[in-house]
C-alpha cells in the first residue's frame, strides 16, 4: 500500500511538450502527469520517443517546446538532482574503476547514500569488488548502474530499458529487488520497456508512447477496465451498427466471426461475448491501430492551473 502522503502529489508533470531533432519530431504536444508513489511503465515501439521522454525528465535535454517538471521543480533544476535517479541505456560508468571504487564514488558524490542497498544489488550478481567495470558484461554493468541509482535513495527513479541486456533469471531477480526496495521507501519509478510481458503485474501506471505522442496514460486497472473484447457473428466490411456509438480500437475477422477491441461509451447492444482484455492484448491493439483515439484517466490529466501557468 502506497504511503498516504503521496496522495495528490505529482512526480512528473509534462505540459505542451515537444522535442525536435533537425527536421523530425521525437515528441509532439505531450501532456500528462504521473502521481507520486507509482510504478509507471513507459511502453511503445523502438523510436517512439521513450528514451527522449526519460532524458527530458532527467534534465539531460531541454525541450523544444513546453515544460517538464519533476517533484515540483523544473527537470533541469540542479538543486533537485540528488532526489532523482536515472539509468540510461548507455549506462556510462568509468571503465577503469573497480566495482568497489564505483560504489565509493557514489557515496562521495551523493548527500544521501545507502551503502547497504547498493552493496546488496552488487552482491546478488556475485560481482568481485576488485573487478574493473570495463571487464564486466553488459548485464553486470547494468547491475552496478542500478546499485548506484538505488544507493542515492532517490524519490524518483527513471529507468530507460534497464534490463534489456540481462538474462531472464537475472531480470526477474533484479526486478524483485527493485520493487521491494522502492516500495519500502515509496519511491516513484518510471521505467521504459519494449518487452510488454516484463511489465505486466509490476506496473500500476501506464504511458503508451507511439510516434512521439502519448496515446494512453493513467492507472493500468482503470485503462484495462475501460475496454472490452467483443466476439460475435458478423459478415461484411462495415462495422455492426451497434458499435457505431463507441470507440472501436481494432477489429479482426475470422470467417464470419468478428473480434473487436472496444472502448464503450455505455452499454453495447447486440449478442456479443464480452471479456476484459489483457494488458498486452490492449497495448498491441493500440499499436496496430494508429488512428485509434487516445485516452487519459483523471489522475493522468494535467490540471488546468498547470496548463495556464
Amino acid at each position: 500500500m502506497r504511503d498516504q502522503e503521496d496522495a495528490g502529489r505529482t512526480a512528473v508533470e509534462v505540459v505542451g511538450l515537444s522535442m525536435g531533432y533537425r527536421r523530425e519530431w521525437a515528441l509532439r504536444e505531450c501532456a500528462f502527469r504521473i502521481p507520486a508513489g507509482r510504478v509507471c511503465g513507459v511502453v511503445g515501439p523502438n523510436g517512439a520517443g521513450k528514451s527522449t521522454l526519460l532524458a527530458l525528465a532527467a534534465g539531460l535535454l531541454r525541450p523544444t517546446e513546453g515544460t517538464v517538471r519533476t517533484l515540483g521543480s523544473p527537470a533541469d533544476d540542479p538543486k533537485r538532482r540528488h532526489r532523482v535517479g536515472f539509468v540510461g541505456q548507455a549506462k556510462p560508468l568509468y571503465p577503469r574503476f573497480t566495482v568497489a571504487e564505483t560504489l565509493r564514488l557514489g557515496r562521495e558524490l551523493n548527500p544521501v547514500w545507502d551503502a547497504g542497498v547498493a552493496q546488496r544489488v552488487v552482491d546478488q550478481g556475485e560481482l568481485r569488488p576488485g573487478a574493473r567495470i570495463g571487464s564486466l558484461s553488459g548485464g553486470q554493468r547494468t547491475r552496478v548502474a542500478l546499485a548506484l541509482a538505488l544507493g542515492k535513495r532517490p524519490e524518483l527513479l527513471l529507468l530507460d530499458e534497464p534490463m534489456s541486456d540481462m538474462d531472464p533469471l537475472a531480470r526477474h531477480q533484479l526486478m524483485g529487488t527493485l520493487m521491494s526496495e522502492t516500495a519500502e521507501h515509496a519511491t516513484t519509478i518510471v521505467m521504459s520497456s519494449h518487452i510488454l510481458s516484463e511489465l505486466e503485474g509490476v506496473i500500476d501506471f501506464l504511458l503508451l508512447v507511439d510516434a512521439g505522442r502519448v496515446r494512453l496514460a493513467g492507472e493500468v486497472d482503470d485503462i484495462v477496465r475501460a475496454h472490452r473484447v467483443l466476439v460475435g457473428a458478423h459478415s461484411g466490411p462495415a462495422l455492426p451498427p451497434e458499435l457505431a456509438a463507441h470507440h472501436v480500437i481494432e477489429t479482426r475477422y475470422s470467417g464470419r466471426q468478428l473480434t473487436a477491441l472496444v472502448r464503450p461509451e455505455g452499454p453495447v447492444g447486440g449478442a456479443w461475448q464480452s471479456s476484459e482484455p489483457g494488458l498486452e492484448e490492449l497495448l498491441l491493439g493500440y499499436l496496430r491501430s494508429p488512428q485509434a483515439p487516445s485516452m487519459s484517466t483523471d489522475s493522468a490529466r494535467v490540471l488546468e492551473t498547470a496548463v495556464t501557468a
